[in-house]
């Protein structure tokens, strides 16, 4: 009697520890996203000590810097900033223009940004996106070959720096992940990778499972938004068609973060934005069985 009464207490243990390893399971740990264009997307206009208090406040531990508006002139400050509290900046954001960046030659707001990586502690990933401009009329193959050659000298640059690169998808021509796979592949370089974001994501929603498993041997970082394929472009998590859906394609694939939430909206104190993020993601974590 003693030895069944003890084989049944096991048995109530282990079905009581599967029960709450499937409760504490989630899709995305919150506490490490990263928040990503909250840099002049921000209607409370925040200073970097302002901003460092908000992660802080908010219980995240990194973010990505993106130049917002106005120049850089507070960059080397809030990167030091961000060290003294333990915040990782995990990327900046690089732009190119094709008529103000060319190979050999940077536009002077791209030079201030990789002047001052040289001199700051952190090393983050360099997020690089083309304008469309650079790619018109252009065959396949020539705008191929043109981005592949600005991105040898973006990322001799990078090396010199210290910092690793990424591709970025925005809009257009470098928008389309296909485009970005056929560099990668040319390029075959494993320090290179690729981030991928949702709310450049809604023309793609129908080809993503495709999409994912090609992109996935490249893939460092991924940016969440609810995702609907008539949009609007920026949609709080949880509020679109699609997310969940595409969340869990890249988990299937075997990609487990890192992963990004969006501030991105001008109008709004980019703390609610975050905020209304937070509660997107345990909607989504919520809905794990």
């Amino acid at each position: 009697m003693k030895n069944l009464i003890k084989f049944n207490v096991i048995i109530l243990f282990l079905a009581l520890n599967v029960s709450c390893q499937k409760n504490d399971q989630q899709l995305i740990e919150i506490k490490e996203v990263s928040p990503w264009c909250i840099l002049g997307f921000d209607a409370a206009d925040r200073t970097p000590e302002q901003r460092i208090a908000l992660l802080k406040e908010l219980g995240l531990t990194k973010y990505g810097f993106n130049k917002g508006k106005g120049d850089f002139s507070n960059m080397k400050k809030e990167f030091k900033l961000a060290k003294e509290n333990d915040i990782e900046i995990t990327s900046v954001f690089l732009w190119l223009h094709a008529k103000r960046d060319s190979i050999g030659k940077l536009s002077p707001a791209n030079q201030e940004l990789l002047q001052n990586l040289r001199e700051v502690a952190q090393k983050p990933v360099i997020w690089v996106s083309f304008s469309d401009n650079f790619f018109e009329n252009l065959t396949q193959e020539e705008a191929i070959k043109r981005s592949i050659d600005m991105i040898q000298f973006v990322k001799l640059e990078a090396n010199k720096i210290g910092c690793k690169l990424a591709l970025y998808n925005h809009h257009g021509w470098f928008g389309n992940p296909y485009n970005q796979i056929k560099i990668l592949e040319e390029l075959n370089d494993e320090s290179l990778s690729m981030v991928y974001n949702f709310h450049h994501a809604h023309e793609y929603v129908d080809q993503f499972q495709d999409i994912v498993q090609k992109i996935k041997p490249y893939l460092s970082f991924v940016n969440l938004n609810g995702v609907k394929k008539e949009g609007p472009q920026i949609l709080t998590i949880g509020e679109g068609d699609y997310e969940f859906e595409m969340i869990n394609m890249l988990i299937e694939e075997g990609y487990n973060g890192p992963w990004g939430i969006l501030g991105h909206i001008k109008t709004e104190d980019v703390k609610i934005v975050l905020e209304r993020n937070i509660e997107g993601l345990k909607l989504l974590n919520a809905k794990v069985k």
